[in-house]
C-alpha cells in the first residue's frame, strides 16, 4: 500500500526543477504542500491533509547528484574548451544490410576539415555534416531509405573531464540548463570524454551562452 512519503516522493521525481528548488530551500512548503495536497489525495484515492504533506517533504531524501552540489560545482568549473560549428546538415536513414557500405563511401576522401558525425542505433542511423559534404552523402546514401533531414543545424561540443563516467548527474546539469532556458535540442552525440548538442542555427548563441554559464555557476 502506498504511503504518503511515497507518493510525494514520485512526484518530486517527476519535476527535477521542483525537486532541486525543494533541495536549496527556496520553496515554500506550506504552500507546495497544499499544491500537492490534490495529487497524493488522488494517488491514494482518500483525503490527505497538508500538514502531512509537509512533514513528508522535510523528511524527503534528494539523490546523490544534489546533495553532492558542491562537488558537482566544481566538477562544472573543469569542463574544457566549448567548440562551436554551424552549417550543419543531419540525414536519417533506415538501417539495411548495405548502410555500412553506403557509409564507407562516404568516409572515402572524405574533407578531413569538414564536421562529421554518426550514431546507429536499432532500426535507424543519423549522419552530421557540414553542408559542403551534403551532396557525397545524398549520393554515397542514394541506395538508402531516407527518412528524414534537417538544414541549418549547429554543434556546441564540450570536453568532458576525464573521469566524467563517474560522475552522477553532470549530463542531467548540462540538460537542466539548455531546457531551462527554453532551448530544443536536435539530436546528441556522446563519446568518452566529448559532449556536442546540435541545435537550429538560430538558437545557437542562446545554447552556447547557456552552457558557458555552467564555467561560473
Amino acid at each position: 500500500m502506498k504511503t504518503i512519503a511515497a507518493c510525494v516522493e514520485e512526484l518530486l521525481i517527476s519535476q527535477p526543477f521542483l525537486e532541486e528548488a525543494l533541495f536549496r530551500n527556496i520553496i515554500n512548503f506550506s504552500a507546495l504542500a497544499e499544491e500537492l495536497q490534490q495529487p497524493v489525495s488522488d494517488m491514494l484515492r482518500k483525503p490527505v491533509k497538508t500538514g502531512a504533506i509537509m512533514m513528508a517533504l522535510r523528511r524527503y531524501s534528494p539523490p546523490p547528484h544534489l546533495r553532492k552540489s558542491r562537488q558537482m560545482q566544481s566538477v562544472l568549473k573543469e569542463l574544457g574548451d566549448i567548440t562551436v560549428r554551424s552549417n550543419l546538415v543531419d540525414y536519417t536513414f533506415q538501417n539495411s544490410d548495405t548502410l555500412i557500405k553506403s557509409h564507407a563511401r562516404v568516409l572515402k576522401d572524405f574533407n578531413p576539415k569538414a564536421f562529421y558525425g554518426f550514431s546507429r542505433g536499432i532500426y535507424e542511423s543519423n549522419i552530421v555534416v557540414s553542408k559542403t559534404e551534403a551532396e557525397k552523402v545524398l549520393h554515397s546514401f542514394e541506395a538508402e531509405v531516407l527518412i528524414g533531414s534537417q538544414n541549418d543545424l549547429s554543434a556546441i561540443s564540450i570536453r568532458l573531464p576525464e573521469n566524467n563516467s563517474k560522475i552522477s548527474g553532470l549530463y542531467y546539469q548540462i540538460f537542466k540548463r539548455l531546457a531551462w532556458e527554453g532551448i530544443s535540442l536536435y539530436e546528441v552525440i556522446s563519446t568518452t570524454n566529448e559532449f556536442t548538442v546540435l541545435v537550429e542555427n538560430h538558437m545557437v548563441d542562446q545554447a552556447f551562452s547557456a552552457i558557458k554559464t555552467l564555467h561560473i555557476n
